[in-house]
C-alpha cells in the first residue's frame, strides 16, 4: 500500500495461476520501457515472469490515460464456495504480475475510493438504496485500513494522521500475522482464520477479504454519489479504525468478535439484536442449548427477517440469489454422505457419525465448538467456520444450527437434520438487516451505530 497525506493506493492481488492472459484496453506504458496494447500472454519460467520475451522478476503496466483498463481472463470467483466459477473482469489503475512460488500473481494498483466503488458494487447490487451504500462505503473502508495502521502504528510517524498516537501492537493478539491459528488438543480441534497479512499485497479479491471484480460489475451514479458522500470517512473505537465486519445474515443477532476468530473482545463488535425490541417469548441466552433451539426452530422478527425480493435484491448478485433461504435454512444428509464428507473435509476417518453435539455457543447461537462422536473417533471442532467447512462440501449457511437425528438402526442414525439461522459468521453489519433499516427510512449513521455500538464516525482524509 502507498500511503500519503490524501488517499492511499492499495494493492489487490486478483489471479493467481502458471498462465496469465489479459487485454489491455489503451495503451499501457510498462517497466521495461515499452508501450503496449491490445492482448497479451505471460508466464511463469525458471521462476521468473517470461514476458514479450523477456525474463524479469516483476512487470508493472501503467496506464497513460483516465479511461484505459485491463481485462485478466479467467479470474476464479467464489473459491471453495458452491457457486465457484471463472469470469473475464475488467480493472482501473495498474497492473503488475510477480512470482510466487512458481506462479504468476497479477496485482491490481488501485486508489481506495476507486477500489470502494467496485467493492460496494461486487459485494451488492449498485441499485442498493442511498443510506445501505453509504454504510457499506464506511465499513468497507474501515475493515481495509484497520490492519494496515494497526501493523505500522508503531512507526514514528502514523502512515495516516488521525489524531493520535501511534497503536500499541502488543495486544492486537494475532490479528494480521497469520491465515489460521489452529490447535490440536486430546479429541479437539480449535481453529480459526485471521485476517491476512498478503507479504505481496495488501487485500485479496475475493471473500476471504472483501468481494472486488473491478469495474465487472456495473456501477451506477448513486454508488458514485454514496462513495464521495463519505470520502475517507470511517468508523472508529477509542483512537482507532475498526475492525468493521460484515455478514449477509446475522439470523436475528449478531455475534461476538470472539466466538469467532482471537480471543480478544472488540466492545464494538459485541452482540445486538437485530431489532428495535426484543422479540417476545424467547430467552436470550443463547449460549443455553435449550434457549438457542427454541430460537433457531422459530422465526422470530427481525430486520434481516425478510423475504421481499427487491431489498434482497439489493444485498444479492445473481449468484447469491442462487441461497433462497437464508434467514431459517434446513439441510438433510444421509449417514453415508455425512460420514464420507467429513471424512473427505477433515481428514479424519470418524466412521458411522453417531452424534452432532453442541458443545459451547456464542452469544448469537452459533455453535463455536462442535463434538462429533463417531464409531471410531470423537473429536470436538471449532471455531463456527471450521464447523461450516466440515459440515458441507462448500461452507454450511452458518454454525446457528440444531439437529435432529433420525431412521435410527442398531444405535446409528441413518439421516442427520441440521436447522439453521443465518448465513455467515453474523459478526458487525448484517447486510440484509441494513438494507432493510435502509428501506424504513434510517439514515447510514443511525444503521452502522445500531450494529457497532460505542463506535463513531470520523472522516481521516
Amino acid at each position: 500500500m502507498t500511503m500519503n497525506n490524501t488517499e492511499p493506493t492499495i494493492h489487490v492481488g486478483i489471479l493467481t495461476s502458471p498462465t496469465i492472459s489479459f487485454v489491455l484496453n489503451g495503451s499501457f506504458m510498462a517497466s521495461n520501457g515499452k508501450t503496449y496494447t491490445g492482448k497479451h500472454n505471460a508466464k511463469c519460467k525458471k521462476s521468473q515472469v517470461l514476458f514479450d520475451k523477456e525474463f524479469t522478476d516483476e512487470i508493472i503496466f501503467e496506464p497513460q490515460s483516465e479511461d484505459a483498463s485491463f481485462d485478466l481472463i479467467n479470474v476464479v470467483i467464489g473459491i471453495n464456495f458452491h457457486w465457484e466459477r471463472k469470469e473475464n473482469q475488467r480493472f482501473k489503475g495498474a497492473l503488475k504480475l510477480i512470482v510466487d512460488n512458481k506462479q504468476l500473481i497479477a496485482i491490481n494498483h488501485i486508489s481506495v475510493e476507486n477500489y470502494l466503488t467496485s467493492v460496494i458494487s461486487s459485494e451488492m447490487s449498485a441499485t442498493a438504496s442511498d443510506e445501505l451504500l453509504k454504510a457499506h462505503a464506511v465499513i468497507s473502508r474501515s475493515w481495509l485500513l484497520n490492519p494496515i495502521v494497526k501493523t505500522h502504528g508503531h512507526a514514528s510517524q502514523p502512515l495516516i494522521d488521525i489524531g493520535h498516537e501511534p497503536h500499541d501492537t502488543k495486544n492486537d493478539a494475532v490479528g494480521v500475522e497469520t491465515h489460521s491459528r489452529a490447535s490440536l488438543q486430546e479429541n479437539k480441534y480449535i481453529k480459526w482464520y485471521e485476517r491476512d497479512a498478503h507479504t505481496r499485497f495488501d487485500v485479496c479479491a475475493d471473500d476471504h477479504c472483501q468481494r472486488y471484480q473491478g469495474i465487472t460489475r456495473a456501477s451506477t451514479t448513486t454508488v458514485e454519489k454514496a462513495i464521495e458522500a463519505t470520502r475517507g470517512e470511517v468508523l472508529m473505537y477509542e483512537g482507532q479504525i475498526c475492525d468493521a465486519r460484515f455478514s449477509k445474515s446475522c439470523g436475528g443477532i449478531t455475534e461476538a468478535f470472539e466466538n469467532c476468530w482471537a480471543p480478544e473482545r472488540h466492545p464494538y463488535l459485541i452482540p445486538v439484536i437485530d431489532n428495535n425490541d426484543a422479540p417476545a417469548g424467547f430467552d436470550l441466552d443463547l449460549t443455553d442449548n435449550l434457549n438457542a433451539e427454541h430460537w433457531i426452530r422459530n422465526s422470530p422478527a427481525a430486520y434481516c427477517n425478510t423475504s421481499d425480493k427487491n431489498i434482497l435484491a439489493q444485498v444479492l448478485n445473481n449468484y447469491d440469489q442462487e441461497t433462497t433461504d437464508f434467514y431459517r435454512w434446513k439441510i438433510e444428509y444421509s449417514q453415508a454422505e455425512l460420514s464420507e464428507m467429513l471424512f473427505r473435509r477433515s481428514g479424519i476417518d470418524f466412521g458411522q457419525i453417531v452424534d452432532l453435539i453442541p458443545v459451547k455457543r456464542g452469544e448469537s447461537g452459533r455453535i463455536i465448538e462442535l463434538q462429533i462422536v463417531g464409531t471410531k473417533e470423537t473429536i470436538v471442532v471449532g471455531k463456527e467456520l471450521e464447523i461450516r467447512k466440515w459440515l458441507s462440501n462448500s461452507h454450511l449457511y452458518s454454525s446457528a444450527f440444531v439437529v435432529d437425528a433420525s431412521d435410527v438402526v442398531g444405535d446409528i442414525p441413518q439421516r442427520f437434520t441440521l436447522t439453521g439461522a443465518g448465513w455467515g459468521h453474523g459478526v458487525g453489519l448484517c447486510q440484509i438487516g441494513a438494507a432493510v433499516m435502509g428501506e424504513n427510512g434510517f439514515l447510514y449513521d443511525d444503521i452502522l451505530l445500531h450494529y457497532f455500538r460505542g463506535a463513531e464516525l470520523k472522516r481521516i482524509y
